[in-house]
């Protein structure tokens, strides 16, 4: 059988119980008979945790357990027919009596207990476990509700009781032996003591109920459903990268629950491990989802590390001085009076001196830990051998979690120059010799930009080293070769890079030479005996057959045949730079697939001049987003050849001389319609779009022509020209209408809302894009973080310095962001 055990949130609603109830359908379909473990509404456990420290302060709770009453009666009103209610709503407004009478006692005697507590806590499970079995009922007559009381033993630890596990469970093998056929819905969370109490398993419990009953029953999975898509590389809410991951070891799952990732409650892997029983966390809200699987025997992964966790808010207490030097039992006494009081030791770091030793607890524990602490060491404080412990607040842990950590070189280093990078200082740090788990601790404003960087350099796999094969011996890879010649001691002596070109190639012939070609005499080298006819999958083959360490594959052209090599060389963990927008602008799926195999395969892909040649525009909207802000509109002009000729479209000027001009001067192609048809403008606006998170094709672009359908239809070149000066009318009518109301035409491409569309537009002075000179391009980011003052990238969009310079600095960055 399995195991399913519904969190709160999947019975906190309607919708989330018609979902449960068809999960158990389908279950029951496959001819399984499950046992359903279910924990309170959502927020229900909290209200009952308030409203009986109400009652202890004499407030009143009316209210509460009048919102307890609407959220469960709310629900059988809207899933049971009126002629099946009446039982149900008797016996939960039974169990809210009996609540009531409880409070009633607590607000008397002014007093709540750890074990009267349990007792009010266990309603929430009790009133939605009737509730859903009740439910149930109505499709599986077999259903029967049953409390964990009858089945689980416990010590008398109020609050977070330790099972008996021997007697519970011949206790439930025996309960589920005299009810063959029946399907079990049980509360999750309560259980019973030897003295015949209620306790609780801890917040989370009702994980840890279904974790026994798997055990016990021998189960074949335990299935945990929530409201997430499983265990996540990092919390979601911080990284925008994270992405669920497909199966953890128990080991690693214990870690990264311990430090943060709520998803599962850390006990309940205990009793799963023993008897080695997967555990697959699913989400109720997203059925399509094939669940995080936690098992014994996990598949090897290539990801350095499995997931990188988080403790939000810690304080750390230093404890101090030199009477702890040699001093034997010290930390025996230190951790035992901190256990004896209930105060949970989060991390733990001690200087090899012993002279101090630092360790983080919750912020509600920190003040009383330092008090004890001074109380139990008085003698040694009063003798000045210890000082007073201080507290710092506003800490966090981050930490860093997987089996392949273990033995494998580099994984601290790559986490602390991921950290020192990003300006976050470390506090302390702790590891363990089983090297499954690096630890900091850190300062709190750091959180968030601390996961986005360690996350990246983990996930983002970046390398650092650079042999280059490089395509192209055009404009703009003649230029790069010379600019890399021109600044080789620079990068050496100023960032530690050394460019390495082993590779090259054009059209007609091609060269590979581990050695290193000259960057002074490339083209000697390319003509020399060893080179040979260009051919692109020969040269790819050298590139893989060579294996070099820290690969990159440099397109410098706008061929459309190097982009199908893109993926193959990423897959081979050979990082590519690009200038060819061609792969970035094709269908979606060839987009994804390169970013999924340059994250799966440990390579970068960069390609920051396939918009705007040398400006920081990808680079731009990258940082935006990893730093957690959100993109919410982007304007552009991206065609040189269009902004120089909107913005010399004014006074006397005719469009058709302009249009004249800018092919004189080189800016448009030999048919000045391939650029000012917009098919360009949409590629770079497609591209931006899909950085920025929308899954567009090219035809989801929208294109609103510039010019009249018989320029773009014209035969020949000297045709199109024929019809400019034939329409000269309709554009001196645009240019007049925009110079009447203070405003210019400029050819704007825009994204909002995920719809790009391109489009004639006229702005007036307070728009970023009325004041352009030149060819220049411009994009404006309007963001949660830049909304009143859209932050914009202005510069020269087009040329051969500029373009190679952009490919530049991506090449000399791979392997150091």
């Amino acid at each position: 059988m399995n195991i399913l055990k519904f969190g709160g949130t999947s019975v906190g609603s309607v919708a989330s119980i018609s979902t449960l109830l068809e999960v158990v359908a389908q279950e029951t379909a496959r001819g399984e008979r499950p046992v359903v473990v279910l924990s309170a509404m959502s927020g229900v456990t909290n209200l009952l945790l308030a409203a009986a420290e109400a009652a202890a302060a004499g407030r009143p709770v009316t209210t509460m357990l009048m919102e307890l009453e609407n959220r469960h009666f709310g629900v059988v009103k809207s899933l049971l027919d009126a002629a099946r209610q009446n039982p149900v709503l008797t016996r939960l407004k039974l169990l809210f009596n009996e609540l009531e009478d409880l409070l009633l006692g607590i607000a008397s005697l002014r007093e709540l207990t750890s074990q009267t507590l349990d007792r009010v806590l266990s309603y929430g499970e009790r009133c939605a476990t009737f509730l859903v079995s009740s439910l149930a009922a109505v499709r599986f007559p077999e259903a029967l509700c049953v409390e964990a009381t009858e089945l689980i033993r416990t010590d008398a630890h109020h609050g977070q009781a330790r099972v008996e596990t021997e007697l519970t469970e011949q206790l439930i093998r025996g309960f589920v032996q005299e009810h063959p056929g029946r399907l079990l819905f049980v509360t999750g969370f309560i259980a019973r003591s030897l003295q015949g109490r209620i306790t609780t398993l801890g917040r989370g419990g009702s994980d840890y109920t279904a974790a026994i009953l798997g055990a016990a029953l021998g189960a074949r999975e335990i299935q945990i459903w929530t409201d997430v898509n499983g265990m996540m590389t990092a919390d979601p809410r911080m990284v925008n990268k994270a992405f669920s991951l497909s199966e953890l070891s128990y080991t690693e799952a214990m870690e990264l629950s311990y430090f943060g990732a709520k998803v599962i409650y850390p006990p309940t892997m205990i009793p799963a491990f023993m008897r080695r029983i997967p555990i697959v966390i699913k989400n109720t809200f997203d059925l399509s989802f094939a669940g995080t699987t936690i098992r014994h025997d996990c598949q090897p992964s290539a990801l350095p590390i499995k997931g990188i966790s988080s403790i939000n808010d810690i304080s750390v207490i230093n404890v101090e001085g030199s009477g702890m030097v040699g001093k034997a039992g010290f930390s025996g006494r230190l951790f035992s009076l901190l256990a004896r009081e209930q105060i949970n030791v989060i991390l733990i770091t001690q200087a090899s001196s012993e002279h101090s030793i630092t360790f983080a607890v919750a912020p509600h524990d920190a003040v009383r830990a330092q008090e004890l602490i001074g109380q139990e060491f008085e003698l040694e404080l009063q003798a000045r051998k210890l000082e007073l412990p201080g507290i710092e607040e506003d800490l966090a842990v981050l930490a860093i979690v997987g089996e392949n950590m273990k033995q494998t070189p580099g994984i601290a280093g790559k986490l602390f120059q991921a950290l020192g990078r990003n300006g976050v200082n470390v506090r302390a740090i702790a590891q363990g010799s089983s090297e499954y788990n690096i630890s900091v601790i850190i300062g709190r404003a750091d959180l968030a930009k601390a996961l986005n960087a360690v996350h990246d350099a983990f996930f983002v796999a970046l390398t650092k080293t650079l042999h280059v094969f490089a395509l192209g011996t055009g404009n703009i890879g003649r230029t790069l070769l010379a600019q890399l010649h021109a600044h080789q001691d620079f990068l050496r002596e100023q960032n530690g890079v050394q460019v390495r070109v082993v590779g090259l190639s054009n059209s007609r012939r091609m060269v590979v030479d581990a050695g290193g070609l000259p960057l002074d005499g490339w083209e000697a080298a390319l003509e020399n005996g060893h080179s040979e006819p260009a051919d692109l999958a020969r040269f790819v083959a050298h590139m893989k057959q060579l294996n070099l360490p820290n690969c990159v594959l440099l397109d410098n052209t706008a061929a459309p045949e190097p982009a199908a090599y893109y993926a193959e060389a990423l897959r081979h963990s050979i990082s590519v730079v690009t200038c060819n927008k061609i792969a970035n602008s094709g269908p979606y799926q060839q987009y994804r697939e390169l970013r999924d195999a340059a994250r799966q395969h440990g390579a970068d892909f960069y390609y920051e001049t396939n918009v705007g040649a040398g400006l920081p525009i990808i680079r731009t909207l990258r940082d935006l987003r990893t730093s957690g802000d959100r993109v919410e509109r982007i304007e552009a002009i991206l065609s040189g050849t269009i902004s120089f000729i909107f913005n010399n479209f004014r006074g006397a000027a005719s469009f058709h001389d302009i249009v004249r001009e800018a092919q004189q001067r080189g800016y448009t192609e030999p048919d000045p319609r391939d650029d000012l048809n917009g098919r360009d403008f949409m590629r770079k606006m497609l591209i931006l779009a899909r950085d920025a998170g929308h899954p567009l094709e090219p035809d989801d672009v929208v294109i609103e022509p510039m010019l009249p359908a018989a320029c773009l239809q014209a035969p020949t070149a000297a045709a199109f020209y024929e019809q400019l000066r034939a329409h000269e009318g309709y554009f001196n009518e645009l240019k007049d209408r925009a110079a009447a109301a203070g405003k210019v035409l400029r050819y704007i491409g825009q994204l909002a809302d995920g719809q790009a569309r391109i489009s004639l537009q006229m702005v007036d002075e307070q728009h970023p894009f009325y004041q352009l000179s030149g060819a220049d391009n411009v994009v404006s980011f309007t963001t949660e973080r830049y909304k009143e003052r859209p932050l914009v990238v202005k510069g020269p969009g087009a040329g051969a310095e500029v373009t190679a310079a952009g490919v530049f600095a991506d090449l000399v960055n791979v392997g150091t962001r």
